[in-house]
């Protein structure tokens, strides 16, 4: 797994491998920026409580630590979760010559019903999380979380499940993926997905997916992802019908269906 750049030059965009802790300050901000503050999406709010305050982004980048750490890996010895920064020269002209700021952040995770062919806890959605922890004595907020990505997940679980008896046993997914707002359009996302799958190829994997917001489906398609039937379906209690629930869109990348 190797570090892309768009152009052989300084001041490339620069896409690699998250190999440092202490990345996940800058890349939560990052993050934040996209999912919080722009698009405001409830899926992501609501699992990263008090993110706009030092405190929220501190505990969410101890998170994605946490997960980081944990990453586990298949019978080849790749890694089941890959973290990728894009970063550009830091644009702060008070800062010191050669820094390099983080302008976008993805998690890359290969799939697999089948131990040893990639992350099976996937399947047990919400088993891995603690949401007490997210939001302590809150039942009813757990509760939303827990049906929430129970619904977002419930095609990508198919999918992996529908994969049991091919070869490879399993998929490829684009989990999280975001451009600092004053970084858009300058092709950050694209590059963070075209190291997916370029990955993906390496390792003989030709199924690969994503669940695509509104905002960044457009980009998936021109990239040779194709919608996988209508966004997708919020099944959660009536208590929680008045909230924002977000567009997304099971897509998938296939060298299959592009023949």
């Amino acid at each position: 797994m190797a570090s892309q750049t768009t152009a052989d030059k300084e001041d490339a965009l620069v896409v690699e491998v998250v190999s440092d802790a202490g990345d996940f300050t800058e890349g939560f901000r990052c993050i934040s920026e996209a999912f919080g503050r722009q698009a405001r999406d409830a899926i992501w709010q609501a699992f990263n409580p008090g993110w706009e305050t030092p405190e929220g982004q501190a505990a969410g980048a101890s998170r994605m630590v946490k997960r980081w750490r944990s990453t586990t890996t298949d019978d080849k010895g790749n890694p089941n979760t890959v973290f990728l920064k894009a970063t550009l020269p830091d644009p702060d002209p008070e800062l010191p010559g050669g820094r390099r700021a983080t302008v976008g952040f993805a998690v890359w995770v290969q799939a697999s019903a089948v131990e040893g062919h990639g992350d099976v806890s996937a399947g047990d959605v919400g088993s891995s999380l603690d949401l007490e922890a997210l939001h302590p004595g809150n039942e009813s907020e757990q509760r939303f979380l827990r049906q929430m990505l129970r619904s977002f997940l419930k095609k990508r679980l198919a999918f992996v499940a529908s994969k049991a008896a091919a070869d490879p046993p399993a998929i490829m997914a684009l989990d999280l993926c975001a451009t600092h707002p004053a970084f858009q359009r300058r092709g950050v996302a694209s590059a963070l997905v075209r190291w997916g799958l370029d990955e993906a190829r390496r390792r003989g994997i030709p199924d690969v997916v994503t669940e695509a917001s509104s905002m960044g489906r457009g980009a998936y398609a021109r990239l040779g992802f194709r919608p996988q039937g209508t966004d997708i379906e919020y099944e959660v209690d009536d208590e929680f019908a008045h909230r924002d629930l977000p567009p997304n869109l099971f897509m998938l990348y296939s060298p299959r269906g592009q023949e």
